[in-house]
């Protein structure tokens, strides 16, 4: 049986695939202007205004010390997340599915070497042959240090 706990956003950085559960996502946006912020991290690509919400961004694949994208293409997506008083959009490569998993196709994180740290890791799915990375998304982005930097989450005015 699947429980909502194991429902599961799939998204791709490069071509590796990634989930976070779905209950921390509020929604799926196209890419959008990012306004930029002085003196932040260089995967902390700045903020958005969405329906007059100001959200953090941030880019996956900086965070992960991968290759930055060469160039955005129609794929790419900015997934909104929410933990609790924060909402977060993150940048990501592709986003593929809405996946249940039952616990049996989770199996713990390997230690293995990646510029991703094994804290950030909850799991590996085995899905169809291919492998899927589950991130602890609020390690994965430390989200205690967000909340320090974070923009102030009031409502934009237009104008």
């Amino acid at each position: 049986m699947i429980h909502n706990s194991n429902r599961f956003l799939v998204f791709q950085l490069e071509t590796e695939m990634y989930a976070v559960p779905l209950q921390k996502v509020r929604e799926v946006i196209a890419p959008t202007d990012i306004t930029k912020v002085p003196h932040t991290p260089s995967h902390f690509k700045g903020v958005i205004n969405l329906r007059g919400q100001v959200i953090s961004v941030v880019d996956l694949r900086l965070k992960f010390k991968m290759k930055v994208a060469a160039e955005a293409h129609p794929e790419m997506a900015i997934i909104i997340l929410d933990f609790g008083s924060l909402s977060l959009g993150i940048i990501v490569d592709t986003v593929s599915a809405v996946l249940g998993l039952k616990d049996e196709q989770i199996s713990p994180s390997p230690d293995i070497e990646s510029s991703i740290s094994k804290d950030f890791i909850t799991g590996i799915a085995r899905v169809e042959n291919k492998l899927i990375v589950i991130l602890d998304i609020e390690k994965s982005l430390n989200i205690a240090e967000l909340m320090m930097m974070r923009a102030p989450q009031t409502t934009a005015k237009a104008s």
